[in-house]
């Protein structure tokens, strides 16, 4: 299958692909996106947009969608460490609701691929993080939609989290093992719950994995 390794998670469209590692004394060289592995993984979805973001020690992004233009998203990590997590917000899934999370790391090298249909998110473990990603639909103004990360009714397990839910999605109070506070943005503090939160009509998973979507 080429150079990378693809892994199912447990939660259809969500996918976990390690490249092939090529070190030696001088270092390493690995291929971080190959068209042809991709197609001949059954992953037909086509890339638009590379984005790059630099986040410090408890930052947490998230967790974010695109409502009316949604978006497939490959991320990974360029430097430092990210707990990375996807939450099915797919109205009738079988799935809808649950979540997945993956830590992304410049030594693991690891990247996961969420499909439309999902809010996105993750926390920085490491001092900084470099976090790239490759996207199937531009970014949109005005179309962003999101979800609480610390919804009790999704539950996710954010690692060395701390703080007690006060019933929204406010940081305040909530830091990491080691005392640093969580950082969010003045948006990411108003998103609401999955009970209130924005679902999509219908799965996106058949459009773009040929060889995943019947597992």
């Amino acid at each position: 299958m080429g150079q990378i390794k693809v892994s199912e998670t447990g939660i259809d469209g969500l996918l976990v692909i390690e490249p092939t590692i090529h070190g030696d004394e001088r270092g390493y060289f690995m291929e971080t996106y190959n068209l042809r592995d991709m197609q001949e993984a059954g992953l037909d979805m086509v890339f638009v947009q590379d984005n790059q973001s630099m986040s410090v020690r408890g930052v947490l992004r998230g967790l974010h969608f695109q409502k009316q233009f949604p978006q497939g998203k490959l991320v990974r990590v360029l430097r430092g460490e990210v707990y990375d997590v996807a939450v099915d917000l797919r109205k009738g899934s079988a799935t809808f609701g649950k979540w997945h999370g993956v830590i992304l790391s410049e030594k693991n090298k690891k990247q996961f691929y969420i499909d439309k249909g999902f809010a996105h998110g993750f926390l920085v473990l490491s001092e900084t993080a470099e976090f790239v990603y490759k996207v199937t639909d531009f970014y949109r103004p005005g179309d962003e939609g999101g979800l609480a990360w610390n919804d009790p009714q999704i539950g996710i397990e954010w690692p060395g989290v701390r703080g007690i839910y006060r019933g929204s999605a406010d940081c305040s109070g909530y830091t990491l093992q080691d005392g640093t506070p969580l950082i969010l943005s003045e948006k990411d503090k108003k998103w609401g719950g999955l009970s209130d939160t924005f679902l999509f009509q219908r799965q996106f998973s058949t459009d773009n994995f040929r060889g995943f979507s019947e597992r």
